[in-house]
């Protein structure tokens, strides 16, 4: 069953307006089968087969004869000096749009070629597994497993396919190949059983703020050692690094960024759950449900907003909003807690967000937990589902409200 998503419509729309559009995510999140079917007509290439990224990295004339635009290219990491093909391609054609629509999943190797050949003539959107909005309009998805089985076994599109093999099964293959194919190639990593152990460890650390000391000496590896291996998971698009708000910076503000995995069921197998019920039952649920809550805001920004800032907020005494979404230069607070009951007492990290920049800065607030309906808990603050993301307005006066996308 094909699950809509909701990026299709702005890809058309971005590639009748730029020469490239590259598309950049995880493996196995979608993006080969979202340009294929949003596409039809374009040719297809994966550069991740031998052969063809061979033929583009040596060949590049040879390999534009055999594919010419409009192409869909596949991981095209694989062969980086053939941007300059495209370059060159895109240059001779100037006047039109669409020409070339690229995937990759390591951003190292990626952006470098980007910057340096297709700055200007490219349009580059981030993209991960199934936000909640899509895996929800799934026909009898919500009926038949609800979001806590969303949360638990993730969002990469292949788990909820027909006969997919069991969840673990699936995520033992995944973290096996995702270490042969790419940590070989980015990094020289002398036991990938230590990477291994250093996944499990950041997976451990969902939600918290990031000290390479802390997490070097818990796998035995240096925090320089430990700062490239979370570079690696970061270009890879397997975990983002939340940063902290700081307008006006002082000593009283954190400044150490947060870690959170892009999907939450990968998390949760390294942290070695295994069923949706246990993993409500952990004691990292209520990072798995942060981790789940920060990553739909993260798509949204991506998909939707890509103006849009997001940064958590945190001061030297523990006061804290899990994520801060800058919008024209004023600030949208949300809360996550797990529950489906949170009280004004939940928000009064938002209450110390109002006193420390001004009620006015802050134009809306929310906290995001389990309940079904939206309803005020506080002076201006709104508990909802945190399941799926909702539109945000800049202007809303503080407190307001915001409707539903």
């Amino acid at each position: 069953m094909w699950i809509e998503r909701e990026l299709a419509a702005s890809l058309v729309g971005l590639a009748q307006t730029f020469p490239v559009v590259v598309l950049v995510g995880p493996r196995q999140v979608g993006k080969t089968a979202l340009l294929e079917r949003t596409f039809p007509h374009y040719r297809y290439a994966s550069l991740d087969v031998g052969e063809l990224g061979e033929m583009a990295e040596t060949r590049p004339d040879d390999f534009l004869e055999r594919f010419p635009p409009p192409v869909v290219l596949d991981e095209i990491q694989y062969a980086p000096a053939f941007f300059r093909a495209i370059k060159t391609a895109v240059d001779r054609r100037r006047a039109e749009r669409g020409l070339f629509v690229l995937t990759g999943s390591q951003n190292f190797t990626l952006m470098k070629s980007v910057a340096d050949s297709l700055a200007g003539r490219s349009a580059v959107v981030p993209f991960l597994g199934l936000s909640g909005r899509e895996w929800a309009a799934a026909p009898g998805f919500v009926e038949q497993h609800g979001f806590r089985e969303l949360v638990w076994r993730g969002s990469f599109p292949g788990l909820w396919a027909e006969g997919t093999p069991a969840r673990d099964r699936w995520y033992q293959g995944y973290v096996a190949s995702y270490l042969e194919r790419d940590v070989r190639n980015l990094l020289r990593v002398g036991s990938l059983r230590d990477f291994e152990r250093f996944l499990r460890a950041c997976a451990l650390r969902c939600g918290q703020l990031l000290n390479m000391s802390e997490l070097g000496r818990d796998v035995g590896i240096s925090p320089t050692t430990a700062r490239e291996w979370v570079s690696v998971l970061v270009a890879s698009n397997l975990i983002l690094l939340l940063e902290p708000y700081h307008r006006s910076l002082g000593k009283r503000l954190v400044k150490s960024p947060k870690l959170y995995f892009t999907d939450t069921g990968l998390a949760a197998y390294l942290m070695g759950l295994q069923s949706a019920d246990a993993a409500w039952a952990s004691p990292q649920a209520g990072a798995l449900f942060e981790t789940h809550v920060v990553g739909q805001w993260h798509r949204w920004r991506d998909w939707h907003a890509p103006a849009a800032g997001l940064w958590f907020w945190q001061d030297r005494s523990g006061n804290e909003v899990d994520l801060l979404i800058e919008l024209d230069a004023r600030l949208v607070a949300l809360e996550c807690k797990l529950g489906s009951r949170p009280t004004a007492h939940d928000a009064r990290g938002i209450a110390k967000l109002r006193a420390f920049y001004g009620a006015d800065q802050v134009s809306a607030a929310f906290v995001a937990c389990t309940a079904d309906a939206p309803h005020e808990i506080a002076d201006g603050v709104v508990a909802r589902s945190g399941f799926t993301s909702w539109e945000v307005q800049p202007n809303t006066k503080a407190g307001g409200s915001s409707r539903r996308r």
